[in-house]
């Protein structure tokens, strides 16, 4: 998700109410978070094997149509116009749904299902710092700072740490595969890469609707992938739909009222809340999948991430004096 037109915070004195816009960013911390829990509950719900690739796309190409039929409803009931865009403009939104939502989630839910959810809650998180090492490189006004550089190396400090581990007779070991945890690190890279070309080319477009459309390609990418592979989904319950209705919802749910929040306060304000993402990953992943989260290595990571998010999301006195009205620059998340 990326920028939209500045605002006044006068022009919604309910959503720049410190209170609300607090609990508003802990609702989208939270539902980002629930994401991992939901995720490795519907592979067991519709029986989707940790080999079954191809049934993991289908799974995935139908929260993301779903969700992005939400924001394309919604965007719609709000006035916006469906269509209208150039044929570039047309192209540039297909390339994002390909990469920001189709190759990004290939990576993403194949990888989670060999790991576990604490620790991709923990590696997630690395999209932040991809995001900020990438920016130095593209934007001339976001370069490199002290802060950013030493956020940097104390959150890929703590997915080091995450993945120690103790081997035979209790010696150190690296725990860590290509195929699980390194595909949710890639994802996370992906996604950095792929929000920064949404940023460029969503200034002349709705967010919201820029992201229903974007969701809506890529969830159908990953559909056909799925489908043309083999792929389906069985055991259809009251349970199993539910859940997906509920993660089509949450990625819509919480990408609309992230990009409100980032409309009428300062971005800084705003993605401050970041650090909470895993935290609640984390926490819901070890309530409902019952993973152990009384390990010293998952402690010290969490914390070594969290402090690393809030010093690269952490803006200087004199920006914050600026005050509101700031170009805005969604989260991405799962």
């Amino acid at each position: 998700m990326s920028p939209v037109l500045s605002s006044s915070s006068s022009d919604h004195p309910v959503l720049t109410n410190r209170k609300v816009v607090f609990l508003l960013a802990l609702l989208c911390c939270v539902l980002w978070g629930s994401s991992y829990p939901a995720i490795k509950g519907g592979y067991a719900l519709f029986n989707i094997a940790a080999a079954d690739v191809p049934s993991k796309l289908v799974f995935a190409g139908w929260r993301f149509v779903l969700a992005g039929a939400i924001l394309l409803v919604y965007a719609l009931v709000s006035g916006q116009r469906l269509g209208g865009f150039s044929r570039r403009a047309w192209g540039q939104i297909a390339l994002l749904g390909l990469t920001q939502t189709t190759l990004q989630y290939v990576f993403f839910y194949v990888g989670l299902a060999y790991t576990t959810g604490v620790k991709s809650s923990i590696m997630t998180a690395t999209g932040t710092f991809f995001s900020v090492l990438l920016a130095h490189f593209i934007y001339h006004n976001d370069r490199l700072s002290f802060a950013k550089v030493a956020g940097c190396v104390l959150g890929f400090a703590g997915v080091m740490v995450v993945n120690f581990g103790a081997g035979w007779g209790g010696a150190p070991s690296f725990d860590f595969t290509l195929v699980g945890e390194g595909f949710v690190i890639i994802a996370a890279l992906v996604l950095a890469a792929a929000s920064i070309y949404g940023k460029r080319i969503s200034q002349g477009i709705d967010p919201i609707m820029m992201t229903g459309l974007q969701l809506l390609v890529g969830g159908a990418a990953l559909l056909a992938g799925g489908y043309v592979t083999g792929g389906h989904l069985s055991g259809f319950t009251p349970a199993s739909a539910a859940l997906l209705a509920y993660m089509a919802v949450l990625s819509s749910l919480a990408i609309s009222i992230w990009s409100l929040l980032l409309k009428y306060n300062r971005v800084s304000m705003v993605t401050a809340f970041n650090f909470m993402v895993p935290v609640f990953g984390v926490a819901l992943s070890a309530l409902f999948l019952h993973e152990s989260i009384l390990e010293w290595r998952y402690a010290v990571a969490l914390a070594l991430v969290c402090w690393g998010i809030w010093l690269v999301t952490k803006e200087p006195a004199a920006q914050v004096r600026q005050g509101a009205g700031e170009g805005v620059a969604a989260s991405g998340s799962t």
